[in-house]
């Protein structure tokens, strides 16, 4: 779904919850489809999923700029990064800082009640703006 921008205010009520990924593949994890909006931190694989208006997303939970975990404020909706306060939307498009891209997306499927994520499928809005795109799950 291209276009669709993900407000933070819709998001400040967005809870976070610590999970960990079944590993089912050489490359992949799943993880429950959540039942409402969530941020769930993987921290184990450096996976950040996301199910926000009805989508869900998978990104690499360090930083673009210098790989520091991102971390999401929920006061605020938004991801930032503690260490030079760049500043995300919920759909991982840069606000401001000093990154100089999107959040980086894992390649996101949905399996049933799984989702599926392949962590050596990584997109750069930059590199890959198709594939980046294209890694979102409408549910």
């Amino acid at each position: 779904m291209v276009g669709v921008s993900l407000a933070a205010s819709d998001a400040a009520a967005v809870p976070l919850e610590s999970v960990s990924g079944a590993q089912v593949g050489p490359s992949e994890h799943e993880y429950p489809v959540p039942a409402g909006d969530a941020v769930s931190i993987d921290r184990e694989n450096e996976v950040i999923l996301i199910r926000f208006h009805e989508r869900a997303l998978a990104f690499n939970l360090a930083c673009p700029h210098e790989n520091t975990a991102l971390r999401w404020r929920q006061e605020d909706g938004r991801f930032q990064c503690p260490r030079h306060g760049s500043k995300y939307q919920p759909d991982g498009t840069f606000i401001s800082g000093r990154a100089t891209r999107n959040m980086d997306r894992f390649a996101i499927r949905r399996d049933g009640d799984k989702l599926i994520v392949d962590v050596n499928r990584l997109y750069r809005s930059d590199q890959q703006k198709g594939e980046w795109d294209a890694a979102v799950v409408t549910l």
